[in-house]
């Protein structure tokens, strides 16, 4: 395990409570698509690190994060204000459960996102092995403001993208929720399932355990509502020792 130094190439704030930002990639830095990596700054001559997602996909040259502000958080507090050329910490080994490999074979794969939650699946989608294995791809992101729907512009055109296009080939379905103001689907994702509307809305035959696949990262609340809902629905969690229906990711970002 080392400790690589990334320079920081590109900032974007989504909101006051979010951003994202790019850095260089030492190319001995490998993951699979889905994992996170414990990123960070060096305070006071110690590395402070905490448990990021990758948003950009292992094919891509640099490395891309997307992050919450925390105003007293230990270490966002001082993240959210880097500048270009700035250094992060990577640690060179990444690891976690959101993995296609996790999964047993199936038909749609579900990915539920709140939140910076969002950040993995930013890369599942864009790897080409995530659609010879699975039929379809759905992409949940529920947020409370439209403004965190971070990504948006990408998302809603992913299959039209020059290069995702041909990756995609138009069996990705990006589909938003927003809690606290007006918008076209509003509420919580749980409720959408609950309600048995989900399906419907996104195109795709109704949740099947036996078939269907799915994985979860955000929220805690929301975490744990949809384990329980996927397992009433017949659906067994999956690890990195053991393929099943459904993952989840227990390392977060700052609560």
């Amino acid at each position: 395990m080392a400790l690589l130094k990334e320079k920081v190439t590109s900032i974007h704030h989504w909101t006051d409570k979010t951003f994202s930002f790019k850095t260089t990639r030492n190319m001995s830095f490998r993951f699979k698509n889905g994992e996170f990596a414990m990123i960070g700054l060096e305070i006071e001559g110690k590395p402070l690190l905490r448990a990021y997602s990758v948003v950009s996909p292992n094919h891509e040259d640099h490395l891309e994060f997307l992050s919450i502000k925390v105003p007293n958080g230990p270490l966002t507090s001082k993240l959210q204000n880097i500048k270009i050329n700035d250094e992060v910490i990577v640690n060179s080994k990444p690891t976690g459960t959101l993995v296609c490999d996790y999964l047993l074979p199936g038909r749609n794969l579900f990915l539920f996102s709140t939140g910076t939650g969002l950040a993995p699946f930013m890369s599942i989608i864009r790897d080409p092995e995530t659609y010879e294995k699975f039929e379809k791809i759905i992409l949940t992101h529920t947020v409370r403001t439209s403004e965190e729907l971070a990504y948006k512009e990408l998302l809603s055109n992913l299959n039209k993208d020059e290069i995702y296009s041909e990756i995609t080939k138009n069996n990705f379905t990006y589909f938003n929720t927003v809690t606290r103001e007006k918008w076209r689907h509003e509420g919580r994702i749980t409720d959408w399932i609950k309600k048995d509307k989900l399906w419907n809305e996104v195109g795709v035959e109704k949740f099947n355990a036996n078939q269907d696949r799915v994985m979860i990262c955000g929220s805690e609340s929301m975490t744990f509502d949809l384990k329980k809902i996927f397992e009433n629905l017949g659906s067994k969690e999956g690890s990195t020792k053991v393929q099943g229906g459904f993952v989840i990711e227990k390392a977060f970002a700052e609560k």
